[in-house]
């Protein structure tokens, strides 16, 4: 990626919560004997992943005020994320995730939150100077589940949106803390309205649009209003469409030993990727995108890619996230072996 300037700087807003990761692995949740706490939340952990990638990030944010909370608030300024955006309810506890891995691929989830401190974040607590510094804003639909949170949420991306910056949404759907799925799709739909970007797997994206390929309902997706769309697709990669251009971009062959947060990974990645390449530029970063070919589009997936398949290779979320050194070395072996494949194909096709 290119160097980036001081205005680069991706705010996200959300849920970090404590994720109770499984002693052992092939056990479904009822089976597992124990299980180790560690820092989690999508938003958040998008936050570390861009701040590991060189861009400067912050999150916004309510927790406990706990012993929870704090240790949280701690890992996140550890991680080199500003944190001036969080909020401590003396209240409510710190939102807590039981997980279990009965595969490599696959994940269960219990929310202990009821409610969490994640969903007491009110409109009056939004620190709106630091949204009015974001270049990027991301949120994603765990904060739309409840209020007061759901309105803060959406309250937040206004307030970057007219500020100028780009906003990202995950639709990141979670059956369990919804109602009814009519419910969850209601709620993307408000979020859909302020957002210039949308991410989502194959099963979120056929919610809002029933085409057969990822590709075809992110070009779906885009035609209502954001600027790029983005689909991923587990070990496939991924695919993305703005309204004039489309791209795809093949997985990297890893040893999975936990996948959990790969897709946190991807978008952190990407959101970095974006701000590198465009943040320098005066025009609005999401008229930019909207306009970009498909060879970086390309570009811009094979980076994210990267990113959530190092993140695979080991276990937890946070602690696994790659260093920006880290992804260029997987993307320069990838190349290398294309390369090299290609001089063969010449070959055995010369002879």
């Amino acid at each position: 990626m290119k160097s980036r300037g001081q205005k680069s700087k991706i705010v996200c807003l959300g849920e970090f919560i404590l994720d109770l990761f499984p002693a052992e692995s092939g056990r479904d949740l009822a089976s597992v004997s124990a299980f180790k706490p560690v820092p989690g939340g999508a938003p958040a952990n998008v936050a570390v992943a861009a701040a590991r990638l060189g861009v400067p990030s912050a999150f916004i944010g309510k927790v406990g005020d706990d012993p929870f909370g704090r240790r949280l608030a701690s890992v996140l300024g550890k991680c080199g994320v500003e944190t001036r955006g969080m909020r401590y309810d003396p209240k409510t506890r710190t939102t807590l995730n039981f997980i279990a891995l009965p595969d490599p691929n696959s994940a269960e989830f219990l929310f202990y939150r009821q409610p969490g401190a994640d969903l007491m974040l009110r409109p009056g607590e939004l620190d709106r100077e630091l949204l009015r510094e974001a270049s990027i804003f991301h949120f994603g639909s765990v904060s739309l589940t409840a209020e007061p949170c759901r309105t803060a949420a959406l309250e937040a991306a206004r307030i970057a949106r007219e500020a100028g910056a780009m906003v990202s949404f995950d639709l990141n759907y979670r059956p369990m803390l919804w109602e009814s799925e009519r419910d969850a799709l209601a709620a993307f739909e408000a979020a859909l309205r302020l957002a210039d970007l949308v991410k989502g797997n194959e099963r979120e994206l056929a919610m809002l649009e029933r085409a057969q390929d990822p590709q075809e309902a992110c070009r779906a997706v885009a035609e209502r209003g954001p600027a790029l769309a983005v689909a991923t697709l587990g070990a496939r990669g991924s695919a993305c469409a703005t309204r004039s251009a489309a791209a795809r971009a093949a997985g990297f062959r890893v040893r999975t030993r936990d996948a959990t947060g790969c897709g946190d990974a991807f978008m952190g990645a990407l959101l970095a990727w974006l701000a590198g390449e465009l943040g320098a530029e005066k025009a609005p970063l999401a008229d930019r995108i909207s306009s970009l070919p498909a060879p970086a589009l390309q570009a811009a997936l094979s980076y994210a890619n990267a990113a959530g398949a190092l993140t695979a290779t080991k276990k937890g979320v946070i602690p696994a996230l790659p260093s920006a050194a880290q992804v260029e070395r997987l993307l320069k072996r990838a190349a290398h072996k294309l390369k090299t494949l290609d001089k063969r194909l010449s070959c055995d096709s010369f002879n």
